[in-house]
C-alpha cells in the first residue's frame, strides 16, 4: 500500500486508490482489428538477435534458412539489412502520426545478453513485434506467456509503456510464466518432412507440447465478442483454456484450424478486416470456414503474394502480403510492392496506404505483426448472433 501510495501517477485523471473506476478516458480501449484506429505500439528492430538454434526455432523455420541460425543464433541479424528495416518502420511510424495516430515504441535493449533460468540458458531475440506479445481486449492489455526461450524476456522492453497505460487506468494481464523447461518441447519432433509435419498437425501435435500453459498473442485475431484462435507451434490447448477461463463470460473463445504444416500466428493465414469480411489464405485453407459463412460473412482469397523468392524470409512466409492493418474500415496499411492486394483493397472501396517494409519482413512480421493497436474508436459488439 504504502508503494502504491508513492508511486507517481502519470494521469492527472486517476488517482492513487485502489478502488478507482476505470476512467471514461481511459487510453486503452480496442474490441476488433477495424474500428478506427487512434493510438498504436509499433515495435523497434534495434539491437535484434538471431535466436539461438534450438528445437522450437528448428521446428518453425524453412530448412533453407537453417544454414543462417547455425551461424548467426545468438548474433545480430545482418546489420545492413537491419539498418534497412529500422528505416523502413520509422517511416512507417511517420506514416501512422500523419494519418492522425499516437505512436508508442519500446524501449530498445540488448538483446544479446545471455540470460539463465533453473531450467535452460538464452539470448534474447527483439521488440519487432508487439502483436506477438500484447493483446488488447476492450481496456485490459495482456502480455502473453510465449513459448520461445529466446523471447522469455521480451516483455521486458513493453514495461515502461504498458505501466504509464496501467497508471492512466488500463487493466494489466500477465498469463502464467511458463518454466519453458525441456518438458514443453517434443525433443523428438519430426521437423525435415512437410508430410510428417501436414499429419502430425492433422492430429493436432506440434512441438509444443502440454506441459503447461503457452501462447504468442499473435495466435489470437478478435472480433468483438467472439476471439478466434489456432493450436499451433507456440500456442497449445492449455495456454487456450486459459485464455477462455480469462475471458469469460464477456467474450468467447473459439478454436479454428487450417491445412497448414506449420502453423504460429494466425494473421497471415486468418486476418479479419472488418465487420463480416476476412481475408482467408488460399494455401492455408479454415476447416471451419462455413461458420463464419453461416453467420453472413464474405470469405476473400488474397492473390498471391508478389514478394521475390531470392528476398530472405528468415522467420514467415511469403503471405505476410496479407498482413496488413486497418486504420479503419476504409483504410487499410499495405506493403508498396505488393500491387495485386492493392488492387484487392481498392476493389472492396478500402483505400490503401503503400508502405515499403520489405526488409523489415524479414524479421518476421507484416504490418499487423509490428503493431499492437492501443486504441480503436467504437464499442463492444457481436458480429455472430
Amino acid at each position: 500500500t504504502q508503494a502504491a501510495t508513492a508511486s507517481q501517477n502519470t494521469c492527472a485523471a486517476v488517482d492513487n486508490k485502489a478502488t478507482s473506476p476505470v476512467p471514461k478516458d481511459c487510453p486503452v480501449c480496442s474490441y476488433n482489428e477495424w474500428d478506427p484506429l487512434e493510438e498504436v505500439i509499433v515495435g523497434r528492430a534495434e539491437n535484434a538477435c538471431v535466436p539461438p538454434f534450438s528445437v522450437e526455432v528448428k521446428a518453425n523455420t524453412y530448412e533453407k534458412y537453417w544454414g543462417f541460425y547455425q551461424k548467426f543464433g545468438g548474433q545480430s541479424f545482418p546489420k545492413d539489412h537491419l539498418k534497412k528495416a529500422i528505416a523502413e518502420i520509422e517511416e512507417m511510424c511517420n506514416i501512422l502520426k500523419k494519418e492522425g495516430i499516437i505512436v508508442k515504441r519500446p524501449d530498445p535493449i540488448d538483446c544479446s545478453v545471455k540470460y539463465k533460468t533453473p531450467d535452460f540458458e538464452s539470448t534474447g531475440m527483439y521488440a519487432a513485434m508487439p502483436r506477438d506479445i500484447l493483446l488488447v481486449v476492450g481496456n485490459e492489455i495482456i502480455e502473453a506467456p510465449m513459448a520461445w526461450r529466446a523471447r522469455f524476456f521480451e516483455y521486458r522492453a513493453y514495461r515502461r509503456i504498458i505501466k504509464d497505460y496501467f497508471n492512466c487506468g488500463a487493466k494489466w494481464t500477465t498469463a502464467p510464466k511458463p518454466t519453458m523447461a525441456d518438458e514443453l518441447y517434443d525433443q523428438d519432433y519430426p521437423i525435415r518432412s512437410v508430410e510428417d509435419r501436414h499429419k502430425l498437425a492433422a492430429q493436432g501435435k506440434f512441438v509444443t507440447t502440454e506441459f503447461e500453459p503457452c501462447f504468442d498473442a499473435a495466435d489470437f485475431i478478435r472480433a468483438g465478442r467472439d476471439i478466434f484462435v489456432q493450436r499451433s507451434q507456440v500456442t497449445n490447448y492449455m495456454g487456450i483454456e486459459w485464455m477462455r477461463r480469462h475471458l469469460a463470460p464477456d467474450y468467447r473463445v473459439h478454436i479454428i484450424s487450417f491445412k497448414d504444416p506449420n502453423p504460429m500466428h494466425i494473421d497471415a493465414t486468418f486476418n479479419i478486416i472488418g465487420p463480416g469480411l476476412v481475408l482467408s489464405n488460399p494455401d492455408r485453407p479454415c476447416y471451419q470456414i462455413e461458420l463464419f459463412k453461416k453467420a453472413g460473412w464474405t470469405v476473400i482469397r488474397p492473390p498471391v503474394p508478389l514478394i521475390p523468392d531470392d528476398h530472405p524470409l528468415w522467420m514467415s512466409s511469403k503471405w505476410l502480403s496479407m498482413n496488413v492493418l486497418m486504420l479503419d474500415e476504409k483504410r487499410v496499411m499495405v506493403d508498396a510492392n505488393e500491387t495485386s492486394i492493392q488492387k484487392m483493397f481498392e476493389n472492396l472501396g478500402i483505400s490503401t496506404i503503400k508502405v515499403n517494409i520489405r526488409h523489415a519482413n524479414s524479421l518476421g512480421g507484416g504490418f499487423h505483426c509490428w503493431t499492437c493497436d492501443i486504441r480503436r474508436r467504437g464499442t463492444l459488439q457481436s458480429y455472430f448472433d
